[in-house]
């Protein structure tokens, strides 16, 4: 036996309270980080079987048929008009703007996802057609100037229909939410 055994003592020095604490510390960091990330495995477990998609929500990440868009577009236009006292003459108008708009964009989108699909069959070629792939990015860039210029018309068109208050307030309210 060597002397330190023989004496009891050991190659650790004794610790002290401020090692103790910082031992403490790492240990329930440690514990925290993986209960952590077990709470978000479990639950992003529990939402895939209950029918989501693990952090996304379902709705908000498939696709939407014209139906849905409407609905989805008509409750965020009767919700951002209720935060400054549209009236019901308001809303409806309203509604009606963004419903002939959406009906008008509706083949753009449709337009816009065509084009992507084509855009990966090009890709996928064993030779790559850059005339192609030119001319399909300017058909994109067509699409977008067309869906921005409809967006725009729509937004001044509903403008139009309130107050100059009220799109002071609204332009107040969308600076607050953009941050």
């Amino acid at each position: 036996m060597d002397e330190q055994s023989e004496k009891g003592t050991t190659s650790n020095p004794p610790s002290t309270p401020a090692a103790d604490s910082r031992r403490r510390f790492r240990r329930r960091a440690l514990f925290g980080l993986f209960a952590g990330v077990a709470g978000a495995l479990g639950l992003a477990a529990w939402s895939r079987a209950h029918g989501g998609h693990g952090w996304r929500c379902g709705a908000a990440h498939r696709a939407l048929d014209a139906e849905e868009a409407a609905d989805r577009l008509g409750y965020m236009s009767e919700r951002m008009l209720s935060h400054v006292n549209a009236s019901v003459e308001q809303k409806a108008k309203v509604a009606d703007v963004t419903k002939a708009a959406l009906k008008e964009l509706w083949p753009l989108r449709e337009q816009h996802r065509a084009a992507r699909t084509r855009a990966v069959e090009l890709l996928a070629q064993p030779s790559i057609d850059r005339e192609a792939l030119e001319q399909l990015r300017a058909t994109q860039l067509q699409l977008a100037d067309a869906a921005s210029r409809r967006v725009t018309q729509a937004l001044a068109d509903a403008a139009e229909v309130l107050t100059p208050e009220q799109r002071s307030q609204l332009a107040e309210r969308w600076k607050w939410r953009m941050g």
